[in-house]
């Protein structure tokens, strides 16, 4: 990494469009941070890197012409220093570990939402304000502490992760929106659970809701995954 006193210049190496713009989008809203561009492909992030000087990479390590680890390791190759931090659903903890002697510094698991990856850049931007000479081991552990993650906050009461996640799943493969009904229905649970985990998601960031018209009665609410957050391999 290299710092010039101004603002910390991302690189978002993403084949999805629609994932890249919101990844882009998510950057320029960090305050310090400024995104310089977005390559689809790993040879296209080569190019641009040849041009444009970047601080830091956030790589899909799935990309269509190579894989995001041996692209981090073309680039130490190539002599470029960014660091990186891997956005991706990718869960290997043997891919994590490979990651980390290429330079990656953090890994942002997909779905994520805005609040998850403004953490992690704050979090580096500490890191990466660490310059000169350390005084002791105090300020070489501060350095490095930096870029640990909190530990995950708790689910509400009552709710459970493996629960989350198949609720989550479910309505990621809905496009057109799931009712508390149709969730429960898909899932497993009653109704009254199952809208408890769709309005933890919508309170997340990860869904919205919409009043289902045209029926009798009180309008029963839809729930929609948010797109461009992330793709699911």
């Amino acid at each position: 990494m290299t710092d010039t006193g101004g603002p910390i210049r991302v690189l978002v190496v993403e084949d999805d469009p629609v994932a890249a713009d919101a990844h882009v989008l998510y950057v320029g809203r960090v305050p310090g941070f400024t995104a310089v561009g977005s390559a689809p492909t790993g040879a296209h992030a080569l190019r641009l890197l040849d041009r444009v000087p970047v601080d830091l990479i956030l790589l899909d390590l799935h990309l269509p012409d190579v894989h995001g680890l041996q692209l981090a390791r073309s680039l130490r190759a190539a002599g470029h220093q960014a660091d990186v931090i891997a956005v991706t659903s990718a869960r290997d903890l043997a891919v994590v570990r490979e990651g980390v002697s290429l330079g990656v510094v953090q890994y942002v698991l997909k779905p994520f939402t805005f609040a998850t990856l403004r953490d992690r850049l704050l979090r580096y931007a500490e890191y990466h304000a660490s310059a000169g000479e350390a005084a002791g081991q105090e300020d070489v552990d501060r350095a490095l502490a930096a870029l640990r993650a909190p530990a995950p906050a708790a689910l509400p009461k009552g709710l459970s992760a493996p629960t989350l996640e198949r609720v989550t799943e479910t309505l990621r493969d809905c496009p057109d929106g799931l009712t508390a009904t149709g969730a429960a229905e898909a899932v497993g649970i009653s109704r009254i659970t199952a809208r408890r985990y769709l309005e933890h998601l919508v309170t997340a960031g990860r869904a919205g809701r919409s009043p289902l018209y045209g029926q009798v009665g009180r309008p029963e609410l839809v729930y929609r995954w948010v797109p461009g957050v992330e793709r699911r391999r």
